[in-house]
């Protein structure tokens, strides 16, 4: 046998030797994933489908009623947020106006309380306000706010502005923490507001600050500061790590993301609300779509939906609205731009932001903690 026909026979002997190794096997078949686009995401068909809440409106007259109805052809449940802005409104008239309206639509509305500043000097305010809430939560309300005149307006007995660390409201918030009552703060104000109108980054906070100059505080330079308004929040959750939190307003960090989850990461016990915000988060995602929804998608079980609608909201009088028709409608439109840019990828444009934008196509896991869930978790109260 030639060297030729060796290596041919060796050849055929491999290949059998391959053969019989592999005889009755198959190459594994890929596992198909079974998930459709369906199964993973809404769309904007789903928007009436979906339960959802609205953890932050404000309803004070019949006339919001129709923010109601409208809710409930949306789909929506409604948190009605009190809050004290002057003596003109005290917190028991908006407390007998919200347990009035759960007495009419139990299954949409529930409400948080607030209480007065006025007195605040007085020896006796403490003991009023404590006597106060312990009444109001008695009653079914299920988070107290407390609103930027702390910090902004209040003056404490030396005649200085008063922030939430003053120490005249250390009972108030041991109380919350005992009741398991969860602290909305609307502290500070946007980023915006120490700015001149026209470098104003969204419409909404021109309207604003057109409309309400005294909380316009680039014409205040000898006031507290934006840094300053911010740290005491921040101060307020260093020194209280029970108290349950929610940030009214994206914390007053709307500006930035980055700033947001910086604090969020500093502070377990801190939630926020989108109210009145998410044209800042539009704004952001015309430049930095990318790092709005890995924001969104990181921080998912600490945002909380939101949009402080309410009859004499800037957007409503710019536009001139006053029939009850013409508000219901404007209330679904600002719901259903809202799941769009939540649910859809489109390419939007908004009244409040400049430029163009993609929807962020959020998971569904994502969207159902955005717009019920959490406000379920950080408002115990809210969950049937």
């Amino acid at each position: 046998m030639n060297k030729k026909t060796r290596i041919s026979n060796l050849f055929v002997f491999s290949l059998c030797l391959v053969s019989l190794f592999t005889f009755g096997q198959t190459t594994p078949t890929p596992k198909k994933n079974n998930s459709s686009a369906e199964d993973i995401y809404y769309t904007l068909a789903d928007f009436g489908r979906v339960e959802k809440i609205d953890a932050h409106v404000h309803l004070r007259t019949d006339f919001d009623t129709v923010f109601i109805r409208q809710a409930a052809r949306d789909k929506f449940r409604l948190l009605n947020v009190s809050v004290y802005t002057s003596p003109n409104l005290t917190p028991e008239a908006q407390e007998n106006f919200s347990l009035k309206l759960i007495g009419e639509f139990p299954n949409i509305v529930t409400y948080g309380t607030t209480f007065s500043l006025e007195g605040f000097n007085n020896s006796n305010w403490e003991s009023k306000t404590l006597d106060y809430l312990e009444k109001s939560i008695a009653r079914g309300a299920i988070a107290v706010k407390v609103w930027k005149n702390i910090g902004m307006e209040l003056k404490n007995e030396r005649d200085e502005l008063a922030m939430i660390t003053d120490p005249a409201f250390d009972s108030i918030l041991q109380l919350l923490v005992e009741k398991d009552i969860t602290l909305l703060g609307h502290l500070g104000e946007p980023k915006n507001t120490w700015l001149p109108l026209e470098e104003m980054t969204v419409q909404g906070d021109r309207d604003y600050f057109r409309e309400n100059p005294r909380y316009h505080m680039h014409q205040f330079p000898d006031l507290p500061s934006y840094e300053e308004q911010v740290a005491a929040r921040d101060q307020l959750l260093a020194n209280n790590p029970d108290l349950r939190f929610v940030g009214a307003h994206l914390g007053s960090l709307e500006y930035d993301v980055n700033e947001l989850a910086k604090r969020l990461d500093s502070f377990p016990n801190m939630a926020v609300d989108m109210a009145e915000r998410i044209s800042h988060l539009q704004h952001q995602a015309v430049t930095n779509w990318e790092g709005v929804r890995d924001f969104i998608i990181t921080y998912q079980d600490r945002l909380l939906y939101g949009t402080d609608l309410r009859a004499g909201a800037s957007d409503i009088q710019a536009k001139g609205l006053t029939e009850p028709e013409e508000i219901s409608e404007h209330a679904h439109q600002v719901w259903l731009r809202h799941w769009q840019f939540f649910t859809g990828d489109q390419e939007m444009q908004v009244p409040k932001v400049t430029g163009t934008f993609n929807g962020l196509k959020l998971p569904k896991t994502v969207v159902d903690k955005i717009y019920r869930t959490n406000a379920e978790k950080w408002y115990p109260g809210l969950r049937r």
